[in-house]
């Protein structure tokens, strides 16, 4: 009587077996890359048949982890200590839950799509490369390789902002300086919000490799203050405009009229004044008032030294006399 023949019990699929180069084409990662996995002890050994390496679907599943935490901004050292956490039987889900939350939306705005027609047209109907070219490397345009004629919009509502901004007057180029300039400073205010969470609230989770509890717990925390920031800025955004642009147009349309320029073009001559005076005169008398009052300055010092001339001229000839003809 034979042997019963090895293998999946009949009607089972045969488990998937790779070569290396196999598992390198179906996991995306390089050869060099797997077998650099191996040696830090990130990878399992294959299974070893004559002279052949065999991997299987466990290694493809590994890698797809490992890539995963990459993308998450863990290192390979950590990396080892959770897939040993995980191999140990300690699970890893709330520190994968932990990481898909991190890694989540930060708004509930949808990306959308625009054709470069439609773009066109949006912006006035011209066709502007440059301006298309500066809003993809600002990320606010995002070309698609599978359909050229189309970009994705991660921002419907920033692209909005630029195209109402645009029709009240803006050039383009100013929108996207404005833009760049406006990033820097919300960047400096996401870094100040996470600084600030991380001293008060996530302290406790930190300096040590979380367990599965104290990574759900901080994924919970992170859902609840992920609205916190937009919040925040958004109300004191609303409260900067109303206090500032209230005063702005108050002054500007409250403000006299800066003195009228001299119409003939042979009355005019541009002097040059220290920076350092006309910024005296600036914080003396407001910036609208500046021309008007070096104007009136220099003019009353023009008629005090008529004044000291006229005085000191001789009267009638007699000053001229030294009384030398009596």
């Amino acid at each position: 009587m034979s042997d019963a023949p090895s293998g999946p019990p009949h009607g089972q699929p045969q488990p998937a077996e790779y070569r290396i180069e196999d598992l390198a084409h179906r996991s995306g990662a390089t050869v060099r890359t797997i077998r650099a996995y191996q040696d830090r002890g990130l990878l399992p050994k294959p299974e070893r048949r004559g002279r052949a390496n065999v991997y299987g679907d466990a290694h493809l599943a590994r890698l797809g982890q490992i890539s995963g935490l990459l993308d998450r901004g863990y290192t390979l050292a950590s990396i080892k200590e959770l897939l040993e956490a995980w191999d140990a039987g300690r699970g890893l889900g709330g520190v994968l839950g932990l990481a898909a939350e991190v890694d989540g939306p930060w708004t509930d705005e949808e990306p959308g799509r625009i054709t470069r027609a439609e773009l066109d047209e949006r912006f006035g109907g011209a066709r502007d490369d440059a301006a298309v070219e500066d809003a993809v490397r600002l990320g606010v345009l995002v070309r698609l390789p599978s359909s050229p004629g189309e970009f994705l919009v991660p921002s419907p509502r920033e692209l909005a902002v630029a195209a109402e901004l645009h029709a009240a007057g803006v050039p383009l180029p100013a929108i996207s300086g404005h833009l760049r300039e406006l990033r820097t400073q919300v960047e400096h205010i996401a870094t100040r919000f996470l600084d600030f969470t991380t001293e008060h609230v996530f302290h406790p989770y930190l300096g040590h490799r979380p367990t599965d509890e104290e990574a759900t717990e901080a994924a919970s925390l992170v859902r609840r203050l992920r609205p916190l920031a937009q919040q925040t800025v958004d109300a004191e955004l609303a409260r900067a405009m109303r206090t500032l642009a209230t005063r702005y147009l108050r002054h500007h349309l409250t403000s006299p009229a800066p003195a009228a320029a001299p119409k003939d073009e042979d009355d005019a001559e541009q002097v040059a004044l220290p920076a350092a005076t006309v910024r005296a005169v600036r914080a003396l008398v407001g910036p609208q008032n500046v021309a008007a009052f070096i104007t009136a300055a220099a003019e009353r010092e023009v008629q005090a030294r008529t004044m000291d001339g006229l005085l000191a001229a001789p009267r009638d000839g007699r000053e001229a006399s030294d009384g030398s003809d009596t």
